[in-house]
């Protein structure tokens, strides 16, 4: 980002470093104006956000799975359904 800011061209850094004119456009874009711990510490939180939204999605699928098997299994023949709360 460094040599982008200095004035050289996207196109020619592109073809210094072997990466597309897009790639590097869209990196000054996020991590223009930053520097190197800032950059890491931006990266460290997209991870975890990244890593925390598996879990949620994970869980919920779970319980989606669970609420299925309870609702078609013993539970709805003995009409315990509506007492655990299990949607029909």
């Amino acid at each position: 980002m460094k040599e982008l800011e200095t004035g050289i061209k996207a196109g020619e850094l592109s073809r210094k470093h072997g990466v597309s004119e897009n790639s590097i456009r869209y990196w000054h874009r996020k991590y223009g104006g930053m520097d190197i711990s800032e950059a890491k510490r931006l990266k460290c939180l997209e991870d975890e956000n990244r890593r925390l939204k598996q879990i949620v999605t994970d869980q919920a699928l779970e319980i989606t799975a669970i609420k299925d098997v309870l609702s078609k299994n013993w539970y709805r023949e003995r009409g315990m359904v509506s007492v655990l709360g299990i949607m029909d």
